[in-house]
C-alpha cells in the first residue's frame, strides 16, 4: 500500500517541482552552453527496479571526450575531464535535477537507493544480498546521507539494505530532510576515490542508525 502511495506523491511533487524549477534549469541550460562544447544534457545506463536498465538523466559536468561508462570514481584523473560548471553542479548537486523527468515517468522514485551503473558488477551483485532491486531507485536515500562517495561498495550496498529493512514513510522522510543538510555540507563528494580511509559496516552502523 505505501509503495503506491509514494508513486502517488513522487508523481505529483516531480511535475510541481519542474513548474517551479523551469526558471533555474533555463539558466543552467544557458550555463552549461556557454561553458563548454557538448550537450545540456547526460544520458547513463543503469539499473532500475528489478534489475530492468533505464536511461538516467543529468545535466553534464565533464567533457566530451570523457571515457564512457566509467564512474567517475575510477578515472586515474578526474579534474581534468570535469568543466568548470561541471564542479559546481557537482558541488550543489544541482547536476541530478534533471532526474525528476525520470521521477515523473516512474523510473525512479524521490528516496530509494542510487541506481548503479549497468557495469558496476561488485556492487549489483552486493545489493542483491539485500533485495535493493526491488524497489524503485531514487534521487537520494539512505546511503547517499550516511558517505555518497566515500563508502566502500559493501557499506554502500549494507545501507541500502538498512533502507530496504526499515522501508516506509518514516525512512523515507530521513532521508529527504537529511538531503539538504549533506548538500550544504557536501557531503561524501570524494572525485576520483571512495575515501581516504577504510569504513567498515560497523562503523557506519554506529552513528547511522536507521
Amino acid at each position: 500500500m505505501y509503495t503506491k502511495v509514494k508513486r502517488v506523491i513522487d508523481f505529483l511533487m516531480s511535475l510541481i517541482g519542474i513548474v517551479i524549477l523551469s526558471p533555474v534549469f533555463i539558466l543552467l541550460f544557458i550555463l552549461i552552453k556557454l561553458d563548454s562544447k557538448g550537450p545540456i544534457f547526460f544520458k547513463q545506463k543503469r539499473v532500475g527496479l528489478n534489475k530492468t536498465y533505464f536511461n538516467i538523466l543529468k545535466f553534464r559536468t565533464m567533457r566530451i571526450d570523457t571515457p564512457k561508462d566509467t564512474p567517475t570514481h575510477l578515472l586515474s584523473n578526474p579534474d581534468q575531464y570535469i568543466t568548470r560548471m561541471g564542479k559546481f553542479l557537482r558541488k550543489t548537486s544541482l547536476d541530478e535535477l534533471p532526474q525528476i523527468f525520470n521521477i515523473l515517468v516512474g523510473q525512479m522514485a524521490i528516496v530509494g537507493p542510487r541506481p548503479a551503473l549497468w557495469n558496476q558488477y561488485d556492487l549489483i551483485e552486493e545489493r542483491d544480498r539485500y533485495h535493493v532491486h526491488n524497489v524503485l531507485p531514487g534521487l537520494t536515500g539512505w546511503a547517499q546521507i550516511n558517505g555518497r562517495d566515500e563508502l566502500p561498495i559493501d557499506v554502500k550496498a549494507a545501507l541500502d539494505g538498512d533502507y530496504i529493512k526499515h522501508y516506509g514513510a518514516r525512512m523515507d522522510l530521513r532521508c529527504f530532510f537529511g538531503t539538504f543538510l549533506s548538500v550544504l555540507r557536501s557531503d561524501g563528494v570524494v572525485e576520483g576515490g571512495t575515501g581516504s580511509h577504510e569504513t567498515t559496516y560497523q562503523d557506519k552502523k554506529e552513528y547511522t542508525q536507521p
